[in-house]
């Protein structure tokens, strides 16, 4: 069925507003600054309402904190009211914008997700080393401060290629405009909802030539990490200097040069927490360390002991798994 993009009076009705609150305030109601919107919330509502339709919304500033997951992480918050504008922008784009991406990209979209990701890097594999019986290479890449490092303008015109109704524009271009990494025109906020969006815009560019202009078949893209698979292992030496040709050209990206990494697949590839091998695979020490530090955190509580079986239980963790159980309380 054709998708096509909403108009500008259908995202910002009313309806739509409230719809987008009343999903954004989802385990969110001890929230301090939700509890405090939902005092007045319909006027609050209507008062959005009438700053989007006359055209005199801006989006607001943010709340700066940093978290660890499992690295250190940069995240701002936006308001309350701008994050129902993320809601907005996001319910209503997503179906359009979704038709667009490849297969193979797998993080924040519906049906997507990790495991996912996980089982076709496998069936890759597999496929391209007929079962086992060649050798192959994975190469797998990172992309530098990916969120940090995105060029605004460069993704406005990606919009622009998409959206002709300026009214929407000029709220999207609020929201994009409403944050840097520090540097002018430069980067999207980890805490929006609209940078999961706008991020997979922003790097399906990378996704279309590396399978329409590269035809690279056995490609898998997780976020700013993504593998190719190649029984041409010069082929893949080659491959790399033009990808980064094209992100830094195109995308005004880099890839990280630490995390250019090229190996067989029966010595063991590192990808989404995981170490990939032709005929298992075993969880990253580091992720296995997290793991019982959260347990321990959480004093053994059973849902989350239950999450990580849940986790462990798509990839060969047998031995662990009953390790893990031991801490439930």
């Amino acid at each position: 069925m054709e998708v096509n993009l909403p108009k500008f009076e259908e995202i910002f009705s009313f309806e739509n507003i409230l719809k987008a609150f009343n999903e954004f305030k989802n385990n969110k109601r001890n929230k301090t600054d939700v509890a405090e919107f939902s005092i007045n919330v319909i006027g609050n509502l209507y008062s959005l309402h009438n700053d989007l339709i006359s055209g005199s919304y801006r989006h607001g500033g943010y709340e700066h904190f940093k978290i660890n997951d499992p690295k250190p992480r940069d995240i701002h918050k936006a308001s309350v009211r701008d994050r129902i504008v993320h809601h907005c922008l996001y319910r209503s784009l997503y179906d359009y914008f979704n038709k667009f991406f490849i297969c193979d990209s797998y993080s924040c979209r519906f049906g997507k997700g990790t495991h996912k990701a996980l089982d076709q890097f496998f069936k890759f594999g597999m496929s391209e080393s007929l079962s086992n019986k060649k050798t192959i290479w994975i190469l797998k890449c990172d992309i530098k401060k990916c969120f940090a490092s995105v060029d605004q303008n460069i993704l406005k015109i990606i919009l622009k290629g998409h959206i002709f109704c300026p009214k929407i524009l000029s709220v999207i271009n609020s929201v994009v405009d409403s944050f840097n990494s520090g540097f002018v025109g430069k980067g999207l906020p980890l805490g929006n909802l609209t940078s999961q969006l706008f991020i997979n815009i922003y790097l399906n560019e990378l996704d279309q030539v590396i399978k329409k202009i590269f035809n690279i078949d056995k490609y898998v893209r997780y976020a700013d990490d993504f593998v190719i698979f190649s029984k041409d292992k010069d082929y893949l030496l080659e491959l790399t200097p033009k990808i980064a040709d094209f992100l830094e050209e195109d995308l005004k990206l880099l890839l990280h040069p630490n995390k250019i990494c090229l190996k067989t697949f029966s010595s063991g590839m590192d990808f989404l927490g995981w170490v990939h091998f032709s005929n298992h695979r075993v969880l990253r020490t580091s992720t296995k360390k997290r793991m019982f530090r959260k347990i321990i955190e959480k004093d053994g509580k059973k849902s989350v002991v239950e999450s990580y079986l849940g986790m462990l239980s798509h990839g060969n963790a047998y031995k662990l798994s009953l390790r893990v159980i031991d801490f439930m309380v």
